[in-house]
């Protein structure tokens, strides 16, 4: 989203846009995305071990996390948040938060961070807009899924996560999202299937629950 093959202003633009129109507060959570897969790539040429492989992805989400607070600018609260489960004074309209700690998602560290301050919901956007019932890049005869239990869900993802795993949300932060009752919005990189979430609308996207 952030960084699809490179930094996409563009897109940053227009979600700036949705965001500042709408009533409620953000927190929102940088991944690593494609910059972390590439410097992951690189990172495993040079065979280095996995912790290491862990903080490069993290540095990408702090590069990313940095780039998003500039541009959305206006109301933001100044200082990024890195530990998802530090004390948070959050009055601003924003705030921006990004990796943590190695051995962890970004997907795990914005479920601390919900649980923190207290959040019931997520929403996931990324190049994924439904989960599937199987892997649809290997099977054409995958089915796009509306609803779905995290029971149900972590059958699928599995219960293992590695550095730059690609998966609709992390098998780790599943297990934690499913313990503590929060809700997660699989929804894929359209910013006016976001909006239509925001206000209420019927959107595309998978709700597991």
């Amino acid at each position: 989203m952030i960084y699809p093959k490179k930094r996409d202003y563009a897109f940053l633009k227009r979600f700036k846009e949705v965001i500042h129109k709408e009533d409620y507060q953000f927190v929102i959570f940088c991944g690593g995305g494609y910059l972390a897969r590439k410097w992951q790539k690189i990172g495993s040429f040079l065979r280095l071990n996995k912790h290491i492989l862990d903080w490069i992805g993290i540095l990408a989400t702090w590069r990313n996390a940095h780039k998003v607070k500039e541009i959305l600018n206006g109301s933001v609260r100044k200082k990024i948040i890195i530990n998802p489960t530090q004390k948070i004074d959050f009055k601003e309209k924003i705030l921006v938060a990004a990796g943590w700690k190695p051995g962890w998602s970004t997907d795990y560290d914005a479920v601390l961070l919900a649980k923190n301050l207290g959040i019931g919901e997520i929403i996931n956007m990324s190049n994924i807009t439904y989960v599937h019932d199987k892997d649809p890049n290997k099977h054409k005869d995958a089915k796009p899924i509306n609803s779905i239990s995290w029971n149900d869900f972590k059958k699928i993802v599995g219960d293992e996560w590695k550095p730059g795993l690609n998966m609709p949300f992390d098998p780790i932060a599943s297990k934690e999202a499913a313990k503590l009752g929060i809700k997660v919005i699989i929804i894929g990189n359209n910013l006016v299937n976001l909006k239509r979430l925001l206000d209420g609308k019927q959107f595309k996207g998978t709700t597991i629950t």
